[in-house]
């Protein structure tokens, strides 16, 4: 069996959409019909993200921690428990490829850390995006980490204790310990990810805050007007 792990807190605006998504994944010719879990972590919700993923028919855990790194666990130990050989990880706002678990699988290592795009900057505008386009590497070979497109298989995640509980960088310190341990990482721009670009973002240090450091960068350089 293979699953997915969604943390989200608060998500009810992405979250169909985002499942929509993982189903479309989760039932693509090449899997060959094995079983997929979806499991979103219900971190601390207060709004209609836990009525959307009932309606929507996928599996959910709760916890009160907001904390990403606790939530990623929770589910990861849910989904392991449940059989699962490989653990595919996204975010709340984001939409994979149909064959973005499929093409986890296909690199045939430990682990597998993919690429994102945005595709509405909304308010951010044409100069952040050029800007964040001139230093981001969406190609084979990259070193970006981002916890919105990660695999890793239950071997290999059970070999290094699995997320730390860290409310930002839970993915980067997850891939180092993986680095360390001589598991095989694939840096792969194959898996698809569309996420958003959001200024209201989750966790601290993630993608969307990476966001506003270069919007501030380039306001003080005098690269964007106010």
């Amino acid at each position: 069996m293979l699953a997915i792990v969604v943390p989200a807190h608060d998500e009810e605006q992405h979250i169909e959409a985002c499942v929509q998504s993982l189903q479309a994944a989760a039932s693509h010719a090449p899997l060959g019909g094995e079983a997929v879990l979806i499991v979103v972590v219900l971190d601390d919700c207060s709004d209609r993200t836990a009525e959307i993923c009932n309606r929507l028919g996928v599996a959910s855990v709760e916890t009160l921690a907001r904390n990403v790194g606790v939530a990623r666990g929770e589910g990861a130990r849910f989904a392991l428990a449940a059989g699962a050989r490989w653990l595919a990880f996204t975010d709340a706002d984001s939409v994979v490829a149909p064959d973005w678990l499929a093409a986890q699988l296909r690199q045939c290592t430990d682990a597998v850390c993919g690429t994102i795009e945005v595709r509405d900057w909304g308010d951010y505008g044409d100069a952040i995006r050029l800007q964040h386009h001139a230093s981001y590497r969406d190609a084979d070979g990259h070193r970006h980490i981002h916890g919105a497109n990660l695999g890793v298989s239950a071997d290999a995640y059970r070999a290094v204790g699995g997320f730390q509980p860290l409310r930002s960088s839970e993915d980067v310190a997850f891939v180092e310990a993986l680095h360390s341990h001589g598991s095989s990482i694939a840096w792969s721009a194959a898996p698809r990810v569309v996420t958003s670009a959001r200024r209201g973002y989750r966790a601290p240090g993630g993608f969307g805050e990476a966001l506003a450091r270069v919007e501030r960068a380039a306001m003080h350089s005098g690269g964007v007007s106010t």
